[in-house]
């Protein structure tokens, strides 16, 4: 690909060609690679005579210098020619990459949002995991209108009020097509799944030593 002048690569960023330019810029690096490794062996090289070969006369050093400092020149030249268009297609390709970032920044944030996984307490936590076996959420009626309870396929009980919370973070969601008689189900949301991924949360140490305690004491008892 021959390399583009600056005209160009203004028409190519305007165009939203990014691939062409950025085509375009390996080219030009390419080529002023091939100039210096040209004018390198273009070099006049001065060096100690070689065992079995004559040394050149004064006047054939002066004239292979004379040949050799104007191609160097112009393959530098070049080189430095090719250099300074791809620095000038790279900063082309950096100002357009900066505006598409720019341009989706509420999508990058929403994104982010739907990633992070909201703390939770150990009970929480242990609840979710039980939920994720399978549950229900009942209304009963022998026990008053309006008292909602939750049933695990486990057994495992969990208060209302801790449903509730995985419910307002999201983590937990219920079948609200069928009756709280009947019962619906309770399924865990893909960002649920995504809590239970991490570590099972410490006790507090509070509660730790409050259980260690009962667990000594109960040890004393049957002893």
């Amino acid at each position: 690909m021959t390399a583009l002048d600056d005209s160009a690569y203004t028409r190519l960023a305007g165009s939203g060609a990014g691939l062409e330019l950025m085509a375009s810029v390996v080219s030009s690096a390419s080529r002023a690679g091939n100039d210096l490794a040209d004018a390198l062996s273009a070099n006049a090289y001065e060096g100690g005579p070689v065992a079995g070969y004559p040394a050149d006369d004064a006047a054939s050093r002066t004239a292979r210098h004379a040949a050799a400092v104007p191609r160097m020149a112009g393959l530098l030249g070049d080189a430095a020619h090719r250099l300074d268009l791809s620095a000038t297609g790279c900063r082309y390709l950096a100002h357009g990459i900066a505006e598409d970032l720019s341009s989706v920044p509420d999508r990058t944030a929403a994104s982010a949002e739907q990633r992070s996984v909201p703390a939770l307490t150990l009970t929480q936590y242990d609840a979710l995991k039980s939920l994720a076996d399978g549950g229900r959420l009942y209304e009963s009626a022998t026990r008053g209108m309006g008292v909602t309870r939750v049933a695990t396929d486990n057994g495992t009980r969990i208060s209302i009020a801790t449903y509730r919370a995985l419910n307002n973070r999201g983590l937990v969601t219920a079948d609200n097509s069928t009756s709280l008689y009947h019962g619906q189900k309770i399924t865990v949301t893909e960002q649920g799944r995504r809590a239970l991924d991490g570590p099972r949360p410490r006790a507090p140490l509070a509660a730790a030593a409050a259980t260690a305690a009962t667990t000594t004491a109960a040890q004393g008892v049957r002893r």
